[in-house]
Formats: structure tokens, C-alpha cells, sequence
């Protein structure tokens, strides 16, 4: 579990830190626009970390389902091995499609060069294009569709078999146990995958502009500070040492 949440919490690091210092610079007014070349490599890496997330949320899903309905196998099944082949499995997938979904992007003949948005995000790039992008949005359909709904149905699945194992244990305190270990992952897993898939598997039109701009702040900035947050509150550890400090203060 410190394994998988040590990948997420360093892949969010870089994926807020992609976002920040741009929006940031944005807000204060030094700068209003960007090149196309800065614009690419911001998207890139936005893609892949944005990605390597969703896959990681859904790594850990694996990894609590096999915690807890399978114990007494756990340490052969999620081996070293076997654990960073799930990480690098999703930074694969995360630097796949970023490189498909860029390069497919930045072909586009663009009539202006200003995005208006606090970072390069896809759809708000695609709208300075002088042609059609129906292709390109269908594209963007596609794989939003594969790196969302397919890793949401596997974490629901997960939880499925999570929940009537749960529902199994006898006494009131295993079951109490099962689910706070399940808490924060279930949190982390709602708010990323809700927020990601309002933004990405919406009609382009439903939305105005400050709604789409207050949604990514949600997903991009919001949602990995509240991560830390969350983890640490609902970890018995951690709550058992911040009371002590706090003990030996007040004492």
C-alpha cells in the first residue's frame, strides 16, 4: 500500500507542478500566452502524469482487493515484482497516449496562438485549429473513454468483490477494519475519476468556458492537495502519531 501511495503521491507532485507555476504566472498577469512549443510540452506531460494517475488509483484498487479478499496470499500474489510491473504498466499507458493524443493535436494547422484556458489542455488547443476537428474529437472520445470507463469498471468491479467479502467476516470490528482500509482509496477514486470524466466525456458544448476552467481546477489542483489529506486522516498511524506530538506539546 506505502509503495502504491508513494508512486501517487510523486506522479501528482510532477502533475500539479506541470499546471501551477503556468496558472499561476496567469493569474497575476505576467504572462497571457504561450508557444505552441511550450503549449505541446505542457500537454504532454499533463496527458501522461493525468493518466499514469487513473491507472495507479486503479493498481491500488488490485492491490486492496487482494488484501483483503485473499490475506493469506497476499505477499506471494503482490510481490516486488509484481508491483512495479503495475506501476510501470501505467506509466507505459501514460506515456502511450500522451505521445498519440499530442502528436495528433499539434498537426493541426492553428489560426490563433492564445489558449483560452490556464494551461494547454486538449480540447481548448483543438479550438484554435483552422480546420475540422471532428476526427480529432472523436479520437479524444476514444481515449478518454479507455483511460476513464475502463479503469472505473475495474475499480467498481474490485469493490464489488471487496464489499461481499467484507459483508462475510463475522465480527463487527473485522468488518469496521476492512472498510476503513478501503475509505480512502474509495474518496481519492469518486472525486479523480468524477471530476476527470465531466471534463472529458461530456458533449464539448454543454459546458461555458468558466465552468470548464472551474473543473479543471477541481481535477488538476484541488483534487491532489485534498489526496494527502485524505490518506492521512483515515490512516491509523498517522492519526496515532499526530496525537502523541500533540500529547507531548500540550504536556
Amino acid at each position: 500500500m506505502y509503495f502504491f501511495l508513494s508512486m501517487l503521491s510523486t506522479s501528482e507532485t510532477v502533475y500539479t507542478l506541470v499546471i501551477l507555476p503556468r496558472m499561476l504566472s496567469s493569474l497575476v498577469g505576467m504572462s497571457q500566452s504561450i508557444s505552441l512549443a511550450g503549449c505541446a510540452t505542457q500537454l504532454f506531460f499533463f496527458v501522461t502524469f493525468g493518466i499514469t494517475n487513473c491507472f495507479l488509483l486503479t493498481a491500488m484498487g488490485y492491490d486492496h482487493y487482494v488484501a483483503i479478499c485473499n490475506p493469506l496470499r497476499y505477499t506471494v500474489i503482490m510481490d516486488k515484482r509484481v508491483c512495479v510491473q503495475l506501476v510501470g504498466g501505467a506509466c507505459g499507458i501514460g506515456l502511450i497516449v500522451a505521445m498519440t493524443q499530442v502528436s495528433a493535436v499539434f498537426r493541426l494547422p492553428f489560426c490563433a496562438t492564445k489558449v483560452a484556458h490556464f494551461f494547454c489542455d486538449i480540447r481548448p488547443v483543438m479550438k484554435l485549429s483552422c480546420i475540422d476537428t471532428t476526427v480529432n474529437e472523436i479520437l479524444t472520445l476514444i481515449i478518454s473513454v479507455l483511460v476513464l470507463v475502463v479503469p472505473m469498471g475495474l475499480v467498481f468491479i474490485s469493490y464489488v468483490l471487496i464489499i461481499s467479502t467484507i459483508l462475510k467476516i463475522a465480527s463487527a470490528e473485522g468488518r469496521k477494519k476492512a472498510f476503513a482500509t478501503c475509505a480512502s482509496h474509495l474518496t481519492v477514486v469518486i472525486v479523480h475519476y468524477g471530476c476527470a470524466s465531466i471534463a472529458y466525456l461530456k458533449p464539448k458544448s454543454e459546458n461555458t468556458r468558466d465552468q470548464d476552467q472551474l473543473i479543471s481546477v477541481t481535477y488538476t489542483v484541488i483534487t491532489p492537495l485534498l489526496n494527502p489529506v485524505v490518506y492521512t486522516l483515515r490512516n491509523k498511524e498517522v492519526k496515532d502519531a499526530l496525537l502523541r506530538a500533540v500529547g507531548r506539546k500540550l504536556s
